[in-house]
């Protein structure tokens, strides 16, 4: 009885079959599109790792001879034990084991170690692999949470996805509350009510479950090629190749019909609860418990603006979803464009065009002091290079008597402002970075600020921020000291009592051109290679890396500095482990990234408004059994056809436009607030303010509602309104 039943219903009510469909279909395909870009995300992490680290699981590193491997390999556990000829070091062999059940990994390799003759070998676990395995010590008290985090996405998207089509399910069963009630009344039990409608929820589905895996697999695809492309330029990154796994195919519609089942079962469950005579007198159809104006809509459409008034509050709770979603994801699209944008201005005006004319190509040489690089004359002699700058920064300490301050400086607050409290003798410690150059460059900037060039001095900048008068957008200096004192006196920033003295060749305000951010409220000293060796010993405080910056001839452009950095690092990568990157390719590579923040931050937008379109359609399609009777009754009072139309009209303006106008000034006091925090001009950022993107978002907003209003109005209007007056059948 019940299967017929429920075949008979869905073959007569296409409309209600059509809605429940389309939701789990929307349902399925967002499930299985986040498992699979979640898939390739972890697999492409796992390659990442891999490509930098290596693939091993596990090393033994010590006194390892052939006979220790032989044992290591015919462990039960161990798949494979090889030497890594690269990491060794002298004595020191490093083997690499790969295991067959890496889980025992953390018990397996201490067991290892014990039947090694060597008494020195030490263990290292590849703890960054292990961790994307989910394979964590069990000693550790704060194990990884990647897989707990990854599964509370997904159970926030199954338990968001309920939410939304629970109102399809609801709309079609609500529908039915009469003809349920009748069932009722003649025997049928509340457990046989919930498992009609759940029999027809799976019914209905299977297959758009199935369709919706797939085309969830099918996105996944193509998004992931989009980001290959987009992220084409961005250096340090591989090609992500799209896999998929038929365990997770099975995982992905488990969820899925799940997700739609728990769904069905909610509505389900409350229309069981009512008794025969609360299904019997139901309305079925939409009413206020307690009458409301709607001023405004009186106002601005008269009668109709509060009729449609009332229905939108009669299905306030059918309509929340819709109004939650499209409000978050306009609110977040508009806040996440403004965002973007003023970082993206903030970022080129302090960086890729405050720096443009100071490098071209940088050099990192890892582990490498200045005075022991030796290719300073090869690199100038490189085709395209036209400036190369060598330099290594260091951190030493000095102490100023408070009358070597500058009078500027004294208006401001003086030393106290900056170095705290004097010491003893009244004297402040000061900050002193220290940038040492080549010699050439160091000659060379002499030269350029008008200096006498000497190798036997240091140069300082002798410049203060004043953020009293200034903010860090648009800076303002002063002096820092007297510009007649002739000698510094260097302290080591770890041994108070090593200092040294070194002339001072000048002061000025003018830094070399290099990609450097100096200390707002330090004495920053240039210093010559050839004077640095005399007085390192004492100072000290040297980073461990040193800095090569290439300036090229003429307005190069990506092809150019990329021949010319390729050229550099086939010189200095025979000698030196090193880092490098060129002006283009950075800019190019930011663009890539910001453009990859816009598109996974608008997708979850998008997504939401998704969500929330598609609850609207679910309503409207849903609604025609539900609203039949309020609009016969509204045409027996002389309502026309085309006055309903308005009333839909009304409706959808007030479900779309609420979100839009709500966000509006919330969006222009996001970027008030932000424009004033960042001290930026607030006319540069209206002249980029993304303003299209954000009215066609709005635009598709109103459309997409305004279509779900008319397809369901339409098929309302074409329906025999007044037969609705009389009684409902069964089916």
């Amino acid at each position: 009885m019940w299967k017929d039943y429920s075949k008979s219903y869905i073959k007569n009510n296409p409309a209600s079959s059509m809605s429940v469909m389309a939701a789990a279909l929307v349902a399925a395909m967002f499930l299985s599109l986040l498992c699979s870009i979640g898939y390739n995300f972890w697999i492409y992490d796992i390659e990442n790792i891999v490509l930098e680290e290596g693939d091993w699981q596990g090393r033994i590193v010590g006194r390892i001879d052939e006979n220790d491997l032989k044992m290591i390999q015919n462990f039960a556990n161990v798949e494979k034990a090889v030497a890594d000829q690269e990491a060794s070091e002298k004595e020191d062999i490093v083997i690499d084991i790969y295991f067959q059940n890496a889980r025992t990994i953390y018990r397996d390799l201490p067991l290892i170690v014990e039947q090694l003759a060597s008494e020195n070998a030490s263990i290292q676990y590849h703890e960054l692999l292990l961790s994307r395995y989910f394979i964590h010590d069990p000693q550790d008290d704060d194990p990884p949470l990647l897989l707990a985090v990854y599964l509370g996405i997904l159970m926030i998207a199954a338990v968001s996805l309920i939410l939304v089509i629970r109102n399809s399910f609801e709309l079609s069963m609500n529908a039915r509350i009469h003809q349920f009630g009748i069932l009722s009344s003649i025997g049928a039990t509340p457990r046989q009510i919930r498992i009609c409608l759940l029999q027809e929820a799976l019914a209905l589905s299977v297959m758009p479950i199935l369709i919706g895996s797939f085309l969830g697999i099918v996105i996944g695809c193509g998004l992931l090629e989009v980001i290959n492309i987009s992220a084409g330029d961005a250096g340090g990154r591989h090609q992500a190749v799209f896999q998929y796994h038929a365990f997770l195919f099975a995982a992905t519609f488990f969820l899925s019909a799940m997700t739609v089942l728990f769904s069905a079962w909610i509505p389900a469950r409350n229309l069981s609860r009512m008794t025969p005579l609360e299904a019997i007198r139901n309305a079925d159809s939409l009413q206020l418990k307690k009458r409301k104006h709607s001023r405004i809509l009186s106002v601005l459409f008269g009668m109709k603006g509060e009729l449609a008034g009332n229905a939108l509050k009669a299905q306030k709770k059918a309509l929340r979803i819709s109004s939650i979603s499209l409000l978050l994801s306009f609110l977040g699209f508009s806040i996440m464009l403004c965002f973007t944008t003023l970082s993206g201005i903030s970022t080129r005006y302090t960086y890729f065009e405050r720096y443009q004319d100071a490098w071209d190509v940088m050099i990192t040489v890892k582990d490498t002091a200045i005075s022991d690089f030796g290719l300073t004359e090869a690199l100038q002699k490189v085709s395209g290079a036209e400036v190369v700058t060598v330099y290594q920064k260091a951190e030493a300490l000095e102490l100023l008597p408070e009358d070597w301050q500058s009078d500027e400086l004294t208006k401001l607050g003086g030393l106290h402002a900056v170095a705290g409290k004097a010491n003893e003798d009244g004297r402040f410690c000061v900050e002193i970075p220290i940038i040492v150059l080549d010699d050439a460059s160091f000659l060379a900037y002499c030269s350029r600020i008008g200096t006498a060039p000497s190798l036997d001095g240091a140069v300082v900048l002798n410049q203060i921020w004043d953020s009293v008068n200034s903010n860090f957008r648009y800076k303002e200096y002063v002096p820092f000291v007297k510009d007649d004192i002739r000698k510094t006196a260097l302290r080591n920033i770890n041994a108070d009592d090593q200092e040294i003295e070194i002339p001072v060749l000048s002061y000025t305000q003018t830094a070399p051109i290099l990609r450097e951010e100096y200390e707002n409220y330090a004495l920053v000293h240039f210093i010559p290679l050839a004077m640095w060796r005399e007085i390192s010993e004492t100072i000290g405080g040297l980073e461990s890396d040193s800095s090569i910056r290439i300036f090229s001839a003429g307005d190069a452009d990506l092809a150019d500095l990329n021949a010319l950095e390729k050229e550099v690092v086939q010189i200095l990568e025979q000698e030196y482990e090193i880092e490098s990157e060129n002006r283009v390719q950075e800019k190019l590579s930011n663009d890539s990234m910001i453009q990859g923040m816009i598109m996974i931050l608008g997708a979850f937008c998008v997504l939401l408004a998704i969500i929330g379109i598609s609850n609207v359609f679910s309503n409207t399609l849903g609604f025609l059994r539900q609203r039949k009777r309020e609009f016969a009754q509204y045409m027996s009072i002389g309502l026309t056809p085309q006055e309903m139309r308005k009333m839909f009209c009304i409706e959808a303006f007030v479900i779309a436009g609420k979100p839009l106008l709500i966000t509006m000034p919330l969006t222009v006091l996001f970027v008030q607030f932000a424009v004033t925090a960042s001290y930026l001009d607030p006319m540069v950022f209206w002249k980029e303010a993304p303003v299209l993107p954000i009215l066609i978002f709005a635009a598709a907003i109103v459309f997409f509602v305004a279509l779900a209003y008319y397809i369901g109005g339409k098929r309302l209007l074409q329906c025999d309104l007044n037969e609705t007056l009389r009684n409902d059948a069964l089916v």
